[in-house]
């Protein structure tokens, strides 16, 4: 079924078990693609051991076929019901022979006691949906009423574009706790795939048995995104590059903080009109960091206000978190400098704040003191590009404290750089700490579980 032309026929073989936990009936099906019989039983008792409930046995990428006996052993052996698929070239399978052999085959497999088989149908009949884009349709069928979805047994080894693993199905998404009650939350973003958020609220979730999850969501046009999915089963997002300010515009209601920064980073749909309000809780995340980093060193001379106040704080950057930390840090008392490639944003953001403007061009040679501060708000750096960075290393050596929104990796070329110049270096993944708490607070309504979130976003640096 896992293709976009095909149709999946079932007996009455299988039964889905039901206990105090799991909410959905959803069936987690592995595809086992192994070239021999003996391998594909193997990888069938290893679907078992992840946590399968159905193993698809693909025939068409066994190298020696030999059908009554391979299929007697192949149903036999099998630690869980089983979904016949015997694939055809023209279905982007690997089977290349004569049409009747493999549609006897598929007979001779319902004959012998196979619990399903996966039939083509010549018509635009869509399962699941391809991709990265896709993704959502593979974890939120649980919630919609879905009968299957596939995993696959490793990561990279997938019978279909977009297939996430077993182990990320169940322990990433919490799969069997996914039910018709269960609220969607997401990170809108583009990239989005690196993003540890799923990871951080799942956990946290589950930790207060709160019955939400929540998914990477790949938009071109969130606009577009948010009109179509107005349903209150999406109660909420969290907002990244490159579609913070646009999101401010989609909202029925924006925060006056978040609006005076001109970027959101956090939606909640209100569930009793589905009205959205925007938020923005980037800048606490970040300034917070930043003056806990400054506190812990010697040269902080602000006892009782910001350490942050009258020193030169200059923003890479003149997007949506480009804004939120200019805003910040101004607000603490900061003077403020806005480096970008395109020279008229930066003017514009430093006009709104009241601030300097240059080019990134020009970041290298602006010096006009010592002990300055650098905030990196843009994705240079971000894997997969982890040797790129937006300034030279010989110019950090004028800056005191430098900080990178960037956390994937957490220690970003700009921050190794920093280090050896002697600069404090703060990583993005204090930001994304920081951040996070809030949004979790307005996503559930409930007190963020501070100690978790450190321990889960350790464990994956």
């Amino acid at each position: 079924m896992d293709s976009p032309q095909n149709v999946l026929l079932a007996s009455d073989g299988l039964q889905v078990g039901v206990d105090g936990v799991r909410r959905s009936s959803t069936v987690i099906c592995a595809p086992i693609m192994a070239e021999s019989v003996d391998k594909m039983v193997i990888d069938m008792g290893k679907a078992k051991a992840l946590g399968a409930d159905l193993v698809e046995v693909r025939l068409d990428h066994l190298k020696d076929f030999n059908c009554n006996e391979d299929l007697k052993i192949l149903i036999k052996e099998s630690p869980l019901p089983t979904l016949v698929t015997y694939r055809p070239k023209w279905e982007g399978g690997q089977y290349d022979g004569d049409e009747k052999y493999r549609l006897d085959a598929l007979r001779l497999a319902m004959e012998l006691g196979a619990d399903f088989i996966d039939v083509e149908l010549q018509v635009p009949t869509i399962g699941l949906v391809m991709g990265e884009k896709g993704l959502i349709s593979r974890i939120l069928c649980a919630k919609f009423g879905g009968f299957l979805t596939f995993g696959s047994l490793d990561s990279g080894i997938v019978s279909a574009p977009g297939q996430p693993t077993i182990k990320n199905i169940l322990h990433l998404y919490n799969f069997r706790q996914i039910g018709p009650d269960t609220k969607v939350f997401g990170i809108i973003g583009k990239p989005v795939s690196h993003s540890k958020s799923p990871m951080l609220y799942n956990e946290a979730f589950k930790s207060v048995c709160f019955n939400g999850v929540y998914v990477h969501l790949l938009v071109d046009d969130i606009a577009k995104f948010l009109h179509t999915y107005s349903s209150k089963d999406f109660a909420g997002f969290s907002v990244t590059i490159p579609h913070k300010e646009a999101a401010l515009e989609c909202c029925d209601e924006v925060d006056p903080v978040a609006k005076a920064i001109g970027a959101i980073n956090c939606i909640i749909r209100r569930p009793t009109d589905g009205k959205l309000f925007g938020f923005n809780t980037d800048y606490v995340g970040a300034i917070s960091a930043i003056e806990d980093g400054l506190k812990g060193s010697h040269n902080s001379v602000s006892l009782t206000g910001s350490p942050l106040a009258g020193r030169l704080f200059v923003v890479i950057g003149a997007g949506g978190a480009g804004k939120a930390l200019a805003y910040g840090a101004k607000q603490k008392g900061a003077r403020i400098a806005i480096a970008n490639r395109t020279y008229d944003r930066a003017r514009e953001l430093a006009d709104t704040i009241g601030g300097d403007a240059l080019s990134l061009a020009d970041l290298d040679n602006f010096h006009p003191e010592d002990g300055m501060i650098l905030a990196n708000t843009t994705s240079i750096g971000m894997q997969p590009k982890v040797d790129e960075t937006p300034i030279s290393k010989h110019a950090l050596r004028s800056y005191s404290l430098v900080f990178d929104a960037v956390y994937t990796p957490k220690m970003t070329r700009l921050l190794k750089d920093a280090k050896e110049s002697g600069a404090i270096v703060v990583s993005g993944l204090e930001m994304f700490i920081g951040q996070a708490y809030e949004q979790f607070e307005r996503f559930t309504g409930l007190p963020a579980p501070v100690e978790l979130f450190r321990r889960v976003m350790d464990g994956s640096s």
